[in-house]
């Protein structure tokens, strides 16, 4: 073998054992003198962190956890696995939560009453077979936050969703949340400091080494003032709430949530709750870009709140559109916003969707430059001490597949959205987490336009059911999906954006050459 493709085959394989997400394959047929395309090969392992789910001692929450069938099974030479376990800890800082772990001990901390810990590590969530959702339950304040790992053919696509239902009080509502892969570098738009508002951040480590994160809050004006924010240490497979609040002094309505870690990685989500309004999560929005879609505002929302925040050096003209079933249209009154450089920015939409479900599209205005943005909305439904909020993050397209996990015989919508081109997508409804049938069906989204639909059922459905959504043809697509639960009158609901699972991953095909270097 000559030397070249000696370093092909090491470059190749190094690749993948680095990532340790995919299986190196080389494909029947390959030539022998040239480099074919990079592969499409299933990932081998996944990781998902679940945020502790309340502070109620009425909270009661349900977890739902699905990898999907796919047609390429990933290659394992192990068995496969997929498990939630509870963190290590749920660890509480001493301003109220605030979150500054690195002021205690670890060893300490059950003394000082700073650690709550969960009863036991049992796996609270544990999946045996492609296509099959599990489903799980807890109770109360206790619940920890849960870190979970899938391998082999469980690990491509492997989705779990985490929804609480409170009843009562300041924090009540629908909490529902896609539990998310681990990461560096997050941004939360819509968060608030305002006075009737306690949002939190959760911080959950999954790793066996400590993590160092940064947490920057952005205002109106630009980044608020704090000296509690930086440094905030996370132990390994520990979870640390940190209260906004705590962070600073400055009463801020619309607020940006930066994450960033020094060393190791993180899951972080950001639980908004409101005095009047309700709670629900706000996840991470899709990355800085120029061009954005929020999909997913339900037809009956009475308040649609953008917020947006401008990382780079300079500022972004946007031009605000509607995707509705017919069309898309500019919003009278909120045709456009100026988001400034370092600096939040929102736009009061109302009432925008006028009994049409629809999503945002965000893009440059005319002669502007796309300056990167983050953004997402706050969604309201129903009025006075009987409504109910959810968060819309912006989101990438689906690619190739996304799933929502936790879906029921009734109250689920799936929103899809071709922003461009039309196109086809096919949505599989799994069996129950307690019997039923597959069930699949295609939609045909027009270019421009959103469609809102109650999708498929699976024949004989008992428990909670996963939807996976799969682009066929056409443009790109982008998917939310609404789950109403609506209790005494309150318009209880949340809303999961799906992004692309990232199931497969690219792996450069080397160079298949046998021959004995020399004759």
């Amino acid at each position: 073998m000559n030397r070249t493709t000696l370093s092909l085959l090491a470059a190749a394989t190094s690749l993948a054992a680095v990532t340790g997400f995919a299986a190196l394959t080389a494909p029947d047929g390959a030539a022998e003198t040239e480099a074919t395309a990079p592969a499409r090969l299933p990932v081998e392992r996944s990781s998902l962190l679940c945020p502790a789910p309340a502070t109620s001692d009425i909270a009661d929450t349900v977890y739902t956890s699905i990898t999907p069938q796919s047609g390429s099974a990933a290659s394992s030479s192990g068995s496969s696995t997929a498990e939630l376990r509870p963190s290590v800890a749920t660890l509480r800082g001493p301003a109220d939560d605030a979150g500054k772990a690195g002021e205690e001990k670890e060893g300490e901390a059950e003394k000082e009453g700073s650690a709550k810990k969960p009863p036991s590590h049992k796996p609270v969530v544990s999946l045996k077979q492609p296509g099959k959702p599990v489903g799980a339950k807890a109770s109360g304040s206790a619940a920890p936050a849960l870190v979970g790992t899938a391998t082999g053919r469980l690990a491509p696509g492997w989705t779990t969703q985490q929804t609480t239902t409170v009843s009562a009080g300041n924090g009540r509502g629908v909490l529902g949340v896609n539990c998310t892969a681990p990461d560096t570098d997050l941004w939360f738009p819509g968060a608030s400091l305002a006075k009737d508002r306690q949002d939190y951040v959760h911080l959950t480590n999954p790793d066996d080494t400590g993590a160092l994160v940064d947490i920057e809050l952005y205002g109106k004006d630009g980044a608020l003032k704090s000296q509690l924010n930086d440094g905030i240490q996370v132990p390994a497979g520990a979870s640390v709430p940190v209260l906004l609040s705590t962070l600073t002094t400055d009463p801020a309505e619309d607020v940006t949530v930066h994450v960033t870690t020094r060393t190791g990685r993180v899951g972080a989500s950001v639980r908004g709750a409101g005095e009047e309004t309700g709670s629900d999560w706000l996840p991470a929005s899709a990355d800085p870009s120029g061009t954005l879609v929020l999909p997913g505002i339900p037809a009956d929302a009475t308040a649609v709140r953008l917020v947006a925040f401008a990382p780079g050096d300079d500022d972004a003209e946007l031009k605000v559109r509607l995707a509705s079933a017919t069309g898309t249209i500019s919003p009278a009154g909120a045709e456009s916003l100026r988001v400034k450089s370092g600096m939040t920015a929102s736009l009061d939409m109302k009432d925008v969707t006028k009994g049409e479900a629809g999503s945002l599209l965000l893009s440059p205005a005319e002669g502007a430059p796309a300056s990167p943005v983050v953004a997402a909305l706050q969604v309201t439904r129903g009025k006075g001490d009987k409504q109910e909020i959810a968060y819309i993050p912006a989101t990438a397209p689906v690619t190739e597949r996304a799933t929502a996990a936790d879906n029921r015989a009734k109250g689920s919508v799936l929103s899809l959205t071709a922003p461009g081109e039309t196109a086809q997508v096919k949505v599989t409804a799994s069996a129950g987490t307690e019997g039923g049938a597959q069930a699949v069906k295609t939609y045909t989204v027009k270019g421009g336009t959103t469609i809102a639909v109650s999708p498929p059922v699976p024949a004989g459905l008992k428990g909670s059911y996963a939807l996976t959504v799969e682009p066929q043809s056409g443009g790109p697509v982008h998917a939310a999906r609404t789950l109403l639960l609506p209790e005494d009158g309150i318009q209880m609901f949340t809303v999961q954006t799906l992004p692309d699972d990232r199931g497969l991953v690219a792996v450069p095909a080397a160079e298949q050459d046998l021959s004995i270097l020399g004759d």
